[in-house]
């Protein structure tokens, strides 16, 4: 379990590590003598390059939208508390809980990968989604520009992709998004959980604020980019209750669609996310809890096809309709343009062989 101290960690999501189901080796915090409280060292950011030997992730769950992905980052700086990648960073040795905020995992080599993927006569074109695990645009892409790098290679072979992110930075790449855009290519998503700034602090505390992601939807739709707010997770009891208005305003800042999900707490997420909120949020615990359980047939994991994502109950049922009704009232007539495959090639070697 994660230690049991009341006082709240700023500036990260996860207040301490967390236990790695697949290690024998635990995380032990002890009072050190001398002090009332625990001594919680500078937590520094580190790097650890990655060489895959492919990039294109393929799922077939019948709850995603996508069935192609590729992630340049694994782990996450943003620390945001609800993330359901956080699991996947146990695979790497790691764990869920600080470690996922701090040991980032880069691919150098993924815009190379990405291009020998592409590269074989015998690929077929999909729709790619970055990231369908961390963000692509997260404080490392500054650094790295790998997302950049991947969507170079994307426009040279005219192949669709789709991209999520809650960071301001995509904005540094509306160059490559505009020559997308042009040939049906691109779809933007822009994840808006909250536009209260307390709340977002808490949720997600190294993000872009719910005002700067507005404007990065207000920025794209002017270039007339495609672009869907994401309004995931949706959290009862915290942030359910901001629906109508972020489909409202984000709609004002000419955003096509909308979408949501609802929060399910999976694996090391749970432990993370009850610890966290007992000290974020201590008079409203147990009834965000006892409410997320409630879309979840009891429990705050969910593994159900069909209702992980989108919950079921009368909870649920209820931010369903709240939301439709949003989207009828605010969005009615928009919707995002159809991405072309037709565009596609990778000829380009085959070509030049001829001469």
């Amino acid at each position: 379990m994660l230690n049991n101290e009341e006082s709240y960690l700023k500036g990260r999501g996860a207040q301490g590590n967390i236990n790695n189901k697949f290690q024998n080796l635990k995380y032990s915090l002890e009072h050190i003598e001398g002090l009332d409280e625990p001594f919680i060292d500078e937590i520094k950011t580190e790097f650890i390059k990655e060489y895959p030997k492919k990039i294109i992730s393929e799922s077939n769950s019948p709850d995603l939208s996508f069935v192609a992905s590729v992630n340049p980052y694994h782990g996450c700086e943003h620390g945001c508390i609800y993330c359901y990648a956080r699991n996947s960073h146990e695979y790497w040795g790691f764990d869920a809980g600080l470690d996922f905020e701090s040991k980032i995992i880069i691919k150098p080599n993924a815009a190379q990968l990405l291009e020998q993927q592409l590269n074989k006569p015998n690929y077929q074109p999909k729709v790619i989604l970055l990231s369908g695990n961390t963000d692509c645009y997260q404080p490392a892409e500054r650094k790295f520009k790998i997302t950049r790098s991947l969507l170079e290679v994307l426009l040279k072979y005219k192949h669709p992709v789709s991209i999520i992110t809650k960071n301001n930075l995509i904005l540094r790449d509306l160059d490559l998004l505009q020559e997308l855009n042009k040939h049906d290519l691109l779809h933007v998503n822009i994840s808006i959980t909250s536009l209260n700034e307390d709340l977002r602090l808490k949720l997600e505390p190294r993000t872009v604020t719910g005002k700067g992601r507005l404007k990065v939807v207000e920025t794209l739709a002017k270039h007339d980019i495609p672009v869907r707010v994401m309004i995931a997770p949706i959290i009862p009891s915290l942030n359910s209750h901001e629906i109508t208005d972020i489909v409202k305003v984000a709609a004002s800042n000419g955003a096509q669609a909308a979408a949501f999900t609802i929060v399910r707490l999976n694996g090391a997420i749970a432990h993370i996310f009850t610890d966290w909120i007992a000290k974020a949020f201590p008079d409203a615990a147990q009834k965000v809890l006892h409410q997320i359980q409630a879309c979840h047939d009891g429990k705050l994991n969910d593994s159900r096809w069909g209702k992980r994502i989108s919950g079921d109950g009368i909870e649920a049922q209820a931010i369903h309709q709240l939301f439709n009704l949003a989207v009828k009232k605010y969005l009615k007539g928009r919707s995002m343009k159809i991405q072309r495959l037709d565009l596609f090639r990778n000829d380009f070697n085959r070509q030049t062989s001829l001469f």
